[in-house]
């Protein structure tokens, strides 16, 4: 646990997933338990989890949304993203690095997000500190994704699948020391999944876009 709570389930990663291996779906293709729960989960499994992503503005939006997860659903957040994108335009950094205390007003009374204080400060204190980051946000983030040669075995269950990395406790003491918030190592670990810095989908799934 550290400074920065990292309460309930792993950002970007779904809650209470079977311990078990893939499981298949309603159109016979085979995927980890937790991506045939929702047809939310099933979108999000299969376009999104572990997908290689780049660029500054799309990583602060995840960086920003894992946040807020943080003792909550991660469906409860992935239900509500068109409303925290509209809310925080786009999560454009430079944007939301010029809010106010108006803003953070603002954002308080809109029932599209997670009206917390403390995160939505947070956000707003992590877009001013990636706006002024040399190199980006993305080499940042990047830089300590884990070395692919040798390649990690893929997981055949989901009880193969840590919750935390030395990449994850490096990346997340790296942010901290740039002046990032809500960013504990179970976050930069579910952010890492979410994001195709690794690939967890289990061996077996079709979504698993790299060699077994």
């Amino acid at each position: 646990m550290t400074a920065d709570a990292e309460l309930g389930t792993a950002p970007g990663t779904p809650a209470d997933p079977e311990p078990g291996g893939t499981v298949a779906g309603p159109d016979g293709l085979a995927r980890c338990p937790w991506g045939i729960s929702t047809p939310d989960y099933v979108t999000y499994h299969d376009t999104e989890w572990g997908v290689p992503l780049h660029g500054d503005d799309e990583l602060f939006e995840r960086l920003c949304l894992e946040a807020f997860q943080s003792g909550l659903s991660w469906l409860t957040i992935l239900r509500r993203r068109d409303g925290f994108r509209a809310a925080f335009d786009g999560f454009e950094i430079a944007k939301v690095a010029e809010y106010g205390d108006e803003d953070v007003t603002r954002l308080l009374a809109d029932t599209r997000i997670i009206r917390n204080r403390a995160k939505i400060v947070a956000a707003v204190a992590n877009a001013r500190v990636a706006r002024d980051l040399p190199g980006g946000l993305d080499t940042l983030i990047w830089s300590h994704a884990p070395n692919p040669v040798p390649p990690r075995p893929a997981p055949r269950t989901v009880a193969d699948v840590p919750a935390v990395t030395p990449e994850s406790e490096a990346l997340a003491k790296d942010l901290r020391k740039k002046g990032f918030k809500f960013v504990g190592p179970t976050t930069a670990y579910a952010m890492m999944q979410a994001c195709g810095l690794v690939d967890d989908h289990l061996a077996e799934c079709h979504a698993r876009r790299r060699p077994v």
